[in-house]
């Protein structure tokens, strides 16, 4: 600026841009607010949800205490415990752990990022219905009696037909995977958002380390649900329609189970902890009051902790009857993955140990982290060994074990970041009188409770029993660990009231009252729904600025899109890794659309769940069809070619971008996609190696014939999708092509199905047949969902939203193709060697 300038005139141009952001970005009152997108309100609604739950399932926790406190106790029955125990455990870990560092991560990231909202909004609105319909479904059993009970863990034949033949694990199964599905576009939503949506300049070297453990685990997200949700559903295709890929005496394998669980459950201990973390790394500089010790150095355990994480699932499997060898290579990688964790925690200790710390409540919980998780650290070590788990493994130092790890490492840097972030919401802090104590409650109760479970796991006591003789030795631990219990009990109970104190009566702060480097302070305080008023540059001229001054220059409009255009919800794109703009997001308005859809989606579920198969295949469709109906207005209806978006810098909108969001989105849902295909062959291998009775099976004899030509189709398919995109650059119109995609699909689907409907031996007899069936289903879902992206494709170019520099939808629908070929081929390649396979088992010595 070139001289003074009035504050009268500048303050009211600031107002004005404020009101007009408002009109634009604001949820409407009432009902309108189920049509919300924005993601603070998502964020807010998924901690509130979560949060019920984990007072739901800290309920049900105490009743297992009030169960074990004394032997021979009728407090509940066999029946009741076991449900109670399976829920407890399926809330704590799917309904309140998971989807609470989620909510964290979809309030959080994109203010600390510096940009307005995610990526996909809509998509953020879904996850979020779909978990709440989801944990709803399965938590309502409880109410009507026909709860899960067979462990948070479903481990078979337990949960096969055999052994639970009513809906109890079918609610599990359906109620779980819906709820995976919600989490999995969750992290799909992050990791495209945290690579593209960036405050300008903000390159990967320079992101916050809350932007780097949100971003690493949601991609640990996308890869290890997968597995899970595959095995979910054999499950449950075992259980509807009586395919035995579990079942040991007909070809199947149990243990397949327990790889396919673990495959999730392993990293997804990391997942849990990584975001605390991100916690731990944000506020300790913070109170420190200097720059956290090693940034570059904790970026790399992070990545590293990520990787081990995933070779490790046979950790949980030592008593299996696995090889010496894989026991000790699966014991030294779980002793190995120690080490980047141990790097984050004495970086963390050095911070405080060369700052100058002050104390206030969020480092009073960070306190409790500390010790609660080395004394986790320190009994997981002793579980990597193999003769102390052989020991152990099936007992309640186990249990204290996991809730040393999971739940501790979790609720105190939750509260922390709690007490952190409230002033954000409210304007207020805590109420000392009352939260001090509160911690000093959850820390003794919880250490009470915990480690009396490791000594009585020492001395023999069994997990997952309702009652014991009481001769044992266990009497007094069991008692003073239920006695603990309630004293954390009542330690939460006083830290609600002081949340809801602090609103009313919490002493008022100003904008910054922690005095921090990230930029969530630089907004008003609570958030406007446009979070910033203009996007921040991230410079030298920002480094070092404190936040509150950063927010007056924010608000008056100096930043990036520091004014209204069009009526648009404006977000600024950037290069992945560099930072610099790239292109101009526009983001969808409120829609009940997310709503309807998991509304139709839950319907799906409970049509399965009560055995109304042709219902829920209906309104599976009717599920597709909301998609492609609500991708029909999506984008931009016309080029508009490079738009100022303010200090000086212009950029295409997103629709007119190679690297526009959608591109990376589709690129994040075929790597799932791709780990749960790789979990399948793994599976089908497995099978293989270890089902019974393969090698006396009669090898089956597909069509070769009819596999190659579904593989030649599939060739067209690609080959003319490609041709399409091509007239599209070239200002054509691509019916013609588009039609002989749509005709080699089809000729895939028909071709596939007749390789389905000849499959030996029958699908219900053996393995043999329902892994290869299910191989072959495989291929025609996605062939089918290869004609749905044309359906879009074709809807899209009559309403005029594909153009020449508009082409997205043509390389996303060339993108699903070529997925599609290299995984067809995989899958009917491997079906067609079956019968080698098989023969090779019948000379195996």
């Amino acid at each position: 600026m070139s001289g003074p300038v009035d504050p009268q005139p500048e303050g009211a141009k600031a107002l004005r841009l404020h009101r007009e952001l408002t009109r634009i970005w604001a949820t409407g009152p009432g009902w309108q607010r189920l049509a919300s997108v924005n993601h603070s309100v998502i964020g807010m609604r998924m901690f509130i949800t979560s949060f019920t739950f984990f007072l739901i399932a800290g309920v049900l926790g105490m009743l297992t205490r009030v169960q074990l406190a004394t032997p021979h106790s009728g407090f509940l029955d066999p029946a009741t415990y076991n449900q109670v125990f399976t829920i407890h455990g399926s809330m704590m870990l799917f309904f309140f752990a998971i989807p609470m560092v989620e909510s964290f991560a979809v309030y959080l990231t994109p203010k600390i990022l510096g940009t307005r909202d995610f990526a996909f909004p809509r998509l953020t609105a879904y996850g979020y219905w779909c978990y709440l319909f989801g944990a709803s479904i399965v938590t309502a059993s409880l109410i009507l009696g026909i709860a899960p009970d067979g462990g948070w863990f479903m481990y078979t034949p337990l949960s096969s037909n055999v052994y639970t033949p009513g809906l109890n694990a079918d609610i599990w199964l359906l109620g779980i995977t819906f709820v995976e599905i919600s989490a999995l576009s969750l992290a799909m939503e992050i990791v495209v958002s945290v690579l593209k949506m960036r405050a300008p300049g903000m390159s990967l070297d320079r992101m916050p380390i809350f932007g780097w453990y949100i971003l690493v685990t949601a991609m640990m997200m996308i890869v290890a649900f997968p597995p899970l949700i595959l095995g979910s559903i054999l499950l449950e295709i075992e259980r509807a329609f009586g395919l035995p890929f579990f079942d040991p005496t007909r070809g199947g394998d149990s243990l397949l189970w327990q790889h396919l669980f673990w495959l999730f459950g392993h990293p997804d201990v990391y997942i849990i902890f990584l975001p605390m973390a991100a916690v731990l790394s944000t506020i300790i500089p913070v109170f420190a009051k200097r720059e956290l010790v090693g940034y570059r150095i904790i970026v790399v355990a992070i990545i590293a902790l990520a990787f081990l994480s995933f070779g490790i699932w046979v950790h949980h499997m030592f008593t299996v009857g696995i090889p010496h060898l894989a026991l000790a290579f699966f014991s030294a990688g779980s002793a190995i993955v120690a080490v980047p964790t141990a790097v984050q925690v004495f970086a963390w200790l050095a911070t405080l140990s060369h700052g100058k710390p002050r104390w206030d409540v969020p480092m009073l919980y960070i306190f409790g982290f500390f010790f609660v998780f080395a004394m986790g650290g320190l009994t997981g070590v002793m579980l990597a060994m193999v003769p102390f788990d052989w020991q152990a493994h099936d007992t309640y130092f186990v249990v204290a074990h996991m809730h040393y790890v999971v739940a501790g490492a979790l609720a105190f840097p939750m509260m922390a970041a709690l007490y952190y972030w409230l002033p954000l919401l409210t304007g207020r802090t805590a109420v000392h009188q009352l939260s001090v104590p509160a911690f000093w409650l959850i820390f003794i109760g919880f250490n009470m409770t915990f480690f009396m479970m490791h000594l009585t796991g020492l001395l023999g006591m069994p997990r997952r029993i309702y009652t014991y003789q009481g001769d044992e030795g266990w009497n007094w631990l069991n008692l003073l660990s239920s006695v603990g219990g309630f004293v954390m009990t009542i330690g939460f109970g006083l830290l609600v009231i002081d949340l809801f104190v602090q609103l009313r009566h919490g002493r008022r702060v100003r904008r910054d009252p922690w005095r921090a480097q990230t930029f969530e302070w630089a907004m008003p305080i609570p958030p406007a729904p446009y979070a910033f008023a203009s996007i921040p540059h991230v410079g030298p001229e920002t480094e070092g600025v404190p936040k509150s001054e950063l927010a007056v220059t924010l608000a008056r409009g100096e930043g990036y899109l520091g004014f209204t255009r069009n009526g648009w919800q404006e977000a600024l794109g950037v290069h992945a890794t560099s930072g610099k703009p790239e292109q101009l997001i526009v983001l969808p308005n409120p829609t009940y659309l997310p709503l309807v859809t998991a509304i139709v989606t839950a319907g799906v579920v409970l049509g399965f769940l009560f055995k109304a198969y042709w219902v829920s295949a209906a309104l599976a469709l009717v599920t597709l069809g909301l998609f492609v109906y609500g991708a029909r207005h999506a984008g931009l209806p016309r080029d508009y070619g490079p738009l100022p978006v303010g200090r000086g810098v212009e950029v295409p909108p997103h629709t007119e971008s190679a690297s526009a969001p959608s591109w990376l989105s589709l690129i994040c849902a075929l790597v799932a996609n791709g780990t749960l295909f790789t979990s399948l062959v793994f599976g089908t291998f497995y099978l293989w190696l270890a089902g019974a009775d393969w090698q006396k099976m009669t090898p089956p004899e597909p069509s070769r014939m009819l596999a190659f030509g579904a593989i030649a189709c599939l060739v067209v398919a690609v080959a003319t999708a490609r041709g399409s995109l091509g007239i599209v650059q070239r200002g054509g119109k691509p019916w013609g092509w588009m039609g002989l995609t749509a005709i080699a699909l089809l000729a895939v689907i028909s071709q596939v199905v007749q390789l389905i409907m000849g499959v030996t031996p029958d699908p219900s007899k053996h393995a043999l047949g329902s892994t290869a069936c299910v191989l072959l289903g495989y291929v025609v879902l996605h062939a089918g969902v290869g004609l749905l992206f044309l359906i879009s494709n074709a809807q899209r170019i009559g309403s005029g939203h594909v153009s020449q520099r508009r082409f997205n939808d043509l390389r996303l629908t060339r993108l699903w193709l070529d997925y599609t070929l290299v995984t067809g081929i995989i899958a009917l390649g491997l079906v067609l060697s079956l019968p080698a396979l098989v023969t090779v088992l019948g000379v195996r010595p």
